[in-house]
């Protein structure tokens, strides 16, 4: 069994983002980036049905973007993946769909028995690459998992919908995207933190995997939500009413 997953960088959600001031996107300078959780969601299962699989079966997680993105390639190596390739490229241009089509190079060298990865990242928040993938390999996909169960040539997934949870079974190779409550990912342990140094992490470049980093989205704007408004005080019932249905516009 062949596990692959591929990994974002971003910025640390914990930290407060201040909008550029050409209103392009985000000051990235001094900010702690950090693997896209639900990623780290997705490194967390494959090393869960690794050790469970056993033999030799492996993890193998992929990372495309800046080359400092080796940095949360490690991270993951740390908690037992076997290794990381690293796709070099600047984050200019990379949108879901230029990630994807370098995600199908990647899968055809590998090929994996199953790509896991989280359903989305907190910066774009777009939930795009996992589908596209599967549309572009041609494999069966099933999203926002919250329990996985492989069997074979199948895996059993139970998914969040609307109306609660949803159990689809698909034939591998398939994408499955993590979503929050699939698991609890582990903390990196001192010694899987030392023998991360020493595995091996492959470089390669969009031009190498023919694939043009040329985006086909073009950001116009960024801005903060505007502060909110102050409160009112209103006299009686009747005037709350007034202002929510003449106002407010909310009944």
């Amino acid at each position: 069994m062949k596990i692959l997953v591929p990994l974002k960088r971003v910025i640390d959600t914990e930290v407060r983002v201040k909008i550029r001031p050409d209103g392009k996107g985000v000051v990235a300078d001094g900010m702690n980036w950090v693997v896209n959780p639900f990623d780290e969601i997705a490194v967390e299962e494959a090393l869960r049905i690794k050790e469970k699989a056993g033999g030799d079966s492996e993890v193998v997680v992929v990372s495309i973007g800046p080359k400092d993105g080796a940095q949360q390639i490690r991270s993951a190596l740390a908690m037992g993946a076997d290794r990381g390739i690293l796709v070099a490229g600047d984050d200019d241009g990379l949108d879901a769909g230029v990630v994807a089509r370098a995600l199908v190079k990647v899968v055809e060298r590998e090929q994996p028995q199953i790509v896991l990865m989280g359903k989305q990242a907190p910066d774009g928040d777009a939930n795009q690459v996992g589908q596209m993938l599967a549309e572009l390999l041609g494999w069966p996909q099933a999203t926002f998992a919250s329990k996985i169960e492989l069997a074979g040539a199948t895996a059993k997934v139970t998914r969040e919908v609307d109306g609660g949870l949803e159990t689809i079974e698909v034939d591998l190779p398939a994408i499955v995207t993590a979503d929050l409550r699939l698991n609890e990912p582990r903390y990196a342990s001192l010694p899987g933190i030392m023998k991360a140094k020493k595995k091996p992490i492959a470089e390669t470049t969009m031009a190498d995997l023919g694939v043009t980093a040329k985006s086909r989205q073009k950001l116009l704007a960024m801005s903060a939500p505007p502060k909110r408004k102050a409160g009112a005080k209103v006299p009686d019932v009747d005037t709350l009413l007034d202002k929510l249905k003449n106002e407010a516009k909310v009944i």
